[in-house]
């Protein structure tokens, strides 16, 4: 449909190139008799404008810049490495969120704030426009304000109080202002708290991927969380998010999958642990695009091992973006190797593989040499540029890679731990807390029954001296690790400092709290001259 589409645009501009030459042809019947205005008069299209609503979820790329949130998640933090080339020159846009050197002219910034507002923009016209009336379009439309409620969201992770659009704009609208903390949370669990009554508990066969009941609950909960933790640890926001997160435990229809290595398996989409999901599709060359590119997974190739011998009996080569820290390698406990595992994959491993298939060849670049801070020997193993993943068309490390493997938004564990926090920081019920935390220990201890054999939440805090607290941060460090959740934990927690960086130069030297949140890019600023570059202090109220 986007080749088409992207055929239809380059016949339309030679057709005017040839108007020009010619008054009579400029006298023609509309190719397309639909506008906003008499478009959303069928239960077909409404379902056909949904379509185009959850779309940019999944774009990895727009503008022609890779927008990964995944990778902006772990770049920025002590989990990852913007890596690419050797030379530390690839991709300059995410080498600046890497060395914290970015500003508002980072070409990567825009195209990221844009594809959140041009989600919302499509919800709020399918939201406006749509009058007709059905069990199936009240559905459609409870799904394009939970939609709506999870670009503000996202957002708000990148650009901190971001300004709220609830309703289709004009051409005088857009003088747009930054909104409140308050006014944007209430927002995102007011458009999740309208879509409730009207979504699944389940998708049905053939929708899997659609927003459910526990993906509102799972909204909710984490906008009270993060409304909570930048509002000076309100208590009872906190108490709010856990009774959001406990309503998914109560659905009853979630359970953590026995192996987690499954959950990045490619063709094990939407297992029960997700309680939502990007659906990614296929990718190859001749959908890469300029506008709204790439609807694959990018990570899978984007954060491959770099300069991998051709030989490797399974993994393609990839551009290596995403290097994981040796900070985070250490970060897991003695008997948390199968998490490690899952999670990071180390070049003792690749040699290892190359050794036991009867190899002699040097499976690497020798990049330490050349980038020893950006490459410890560590790469990302969630998202994997597996030869199982590969097309028919494979030359090591090119875009032939199938990239159809989703990404997780929220997943049943990241759900326990959040509401173990809340517990915690909310109710202070932390007996409970360790409950739901035991929960997501013992699939940790690896597949089959752990029950006997895994240390409790109570055992490592006592023998590790660290409190419920440390525990948490332990655990959703290790449990999420490469997911992209790592910086938005210590912004919304108030742990991003230059501490966590020492002995990376660039990062140490570099932030500063300026850091904590992306400035909106220049060309908004100049369009809308309210907005301002970066949020002031006096919007977290």
């Amino acid at each position: 449909m986007k080749k088409i589409y992207r055929n239809l645009i380059a016949v339309a501009g030679f057709a005017l190139i040839l108007a020009a030459c010619s008054k009579d042809r400029l006298e023609v019947e509309p190719v397309n008799e639909f506008l906003s205005s008499n478009y959303y008069q069928t239960e077909a299209q409404v379902a056909s404008a949904l379509i185009g609503v959850y779309d940019p979820i999944g774009w990895s790329m727009a503008y022609g810049q890779w927008i990964s949130p995944t990778m902006f998640g772990e770049i920025r933090s002590d989990n990852a490495n913007a890596g690419g080339d050797p030379s530390n020159n690839d991709q300059p846009g995410w080498q600046e969120f890497d060395d914290f050197t970015n500003t508002n002219t980072n070409v990567v910034i825009h195209p990221i704030y844009r594809k959140g507002f041009i989600g919302i923009s499509r919800a709020n016209a399918l939201l406006d426009l749509t009058e007709i009336e059905s069990d199936a379009v009240t559905e459609y439309k409870a799904q394009a304000q939970w939609l709506r409620a999870y670009y503000h969201f996202e957002l708000f992770r990148h650009f901190g109080p971001i300004p709220v659009v609830n309703q289709s704009l004009t051409p005088d609208d857009m003088n747009l202002e930054r909104n409140t903390l308050s006014e944007v949370m209430q927002q995102v669990i007011s458009d999740c708290q309208a879509a409730l009554p009207h979504l699944p508990a389940i998708a049905p066969s053939g929708q899997e991927g659609r927003v459910t009941q526990g993906a509102a609950h799972a909204l909710m909960g984490k906008a009270y969380l993060y409304w909570a933790d930048l509002k000076g640890d309100d208590p009872a926001l906190f108490q709010s998010a856990a009774e959001a997160f406990q309503q998914v435990v109560d659905l009853g229809v979630y359970q953590l999958q026995d192996d987690m290595q499954e959950l990045f398996v490619f063709d094990n989409r939407n297992t029960l642990e997700s309680v939502f999901e990007i659906q990614h599709t296929a990718l190859y060359s001749s959908d890469w695009g300029w506008f709204e590119g790439v609807d694959g997974n990018g990570m899978i190739q984007l954060c491959g091992v770099r300069g991998l011998c051709a030989e490797h009996p399974d993994y393609e080569a990839g551009w290596g973006f995403m290097s994981v820290t040796e900070g985070l390698w250490n970060h897991f406990l003695d008997d948390d190797t199968y998490r490690r595992d899952v999670a990071i994959l180390s070049e003792d491993e690749l040699a290892q593989d190359l050794a036991d298939a009867g190899l002699n060849c040097d499976p690497l670049i020798d990049m330490t040499d050349n980038n020893p801070v950006d490459y410890t020997g560590y790469w990302q193993e969630k998202y994997p540029n597996l030869k199982a993943f590969a097309g028919t068309n494979v030359n090591g490390g090119n875009e032939h890679l199938t990239k159809a493997q989703n990404t997780h938004v929220f997943r049943y564990a990241d759900v326990l731990l959040m509401l173990a926090e809340a517990l915690h920081r909310g109710t202070g019920d932390d007996g409970m807390a360790m409950s739901y935390i035991d929960v997501v220990r013992e699939r940790a201890a690896g597949p089959g029954d752990n029950s006997g054999t895994f240390r409790s939440a109570a055992t490592v805090m006592a023998e590790e001296g660290w409190s419920l607290l440390d525990l948490i941060w332990y655990e959703r460090r290790a449990e999420l690790a490469c997911e992209g959740d790592r910086w938005f934990d210590l912004v919304r927690s108030g742990r991003a400092n230059a501490d966590l960086f020492i002995g990376d130069g660039d990062k140490a030297a570099n932030f500063n709290q300026d850091h904590l949140w992306l400035p909106i890019a220049l060309e908004e600023t100049q369009i809308a001259t309210g907005l301002t570059t970066y949020p002031d202090a006096s919007l977290f109220n």
